[in-house]
């Protein structure tokens, strides 16, 4: 979607909420945002940290492994994480004269992150619409759709999948077992794509 929009005015955004993966997944957004040409900017978020309960927060070895359908996985969900950072980029659109907040939730995400589905978007595009003068959409056009099919229209656009980031454990390689690794590995095989990752399982 970035090289569609990239014609237009855009601004890549990251938060830094004290996930353990942040440090690993945010140098990444970056280099693909330079190579865009788009100015991309990092928000700090430090009180989620501080006062959210999630084993995102909590260290490494606080990281369930498993499957996203695994009820393990809850411990994974940060608090209502998306509806504080669309709000946030809501605020920041139309401070800098842009129309859409652009967010890349997926199908998988469904399982166990009520801030992913559909109805939570559409509810938030709602709020965001009536809240803001210039009437700010959020565009969300993976939330019906696999990774592996996002994995392949990626392969369309020419990404190199090894400098992309998934695992939530945010060590110096990929885990492999995480559900964000479980789930970067089937969606990479079932789009026929080499996975050139490094895990450590």
């Amino acid at each position: 979607m970035l090289h569609e929009y990239q014609d237009r005015i855009a601004l890549g955004i990251s938060f830094d909420y004290g996930a353990n993966h942040n440090q690993k997944e945010i140098p990444f957004a970056k280099m693909h945002c330079e190579a865009l040409g788009i100015r991309h900017i990092t928000i700090p978020l430090d009180f989620m940290s501080q006062y959210f309960k999630s084993s995102l927060l909590a260290g490494a070895d606080a990281i369930p492994e498993g499957h996203y359908d695994d009820e393990n996985m809850k411990s994974t969900v940060v608090p209502f994480r998306n509806g504080i950072m669309l709000a946030i980029a809501a605020g920041i659109a139309e401070s800098n004269g842009l129309k859409y907040v652009m967010i890349a939730n997926h199908y998988g995400d469904h399982a166990i992150y009520p801030d992913c589905r559909k109805e939570f978007i559409n509810a938030m595009d709602m709020a965001i619409m009536n809240g803001t003068y210039k009437q700010i959409h959020i565009l969300a056009p993976y939330t019906s759709i696999s990774k592996a099919e996002i994995a392949r229209h990626g392969k369309k656009l020419g990404i190199d999948y090894s400098t992309t980031w998934s695992c939530y454990k945010g060590g110096d390689i990929h885990c492999g077992k995480c559900g964000t690794c479980v789930e970067r590995k089937e969606a990479l095989r079932e789009a026929g794509i080499e996975d050139t990752t490094e895990y450590q399982a």
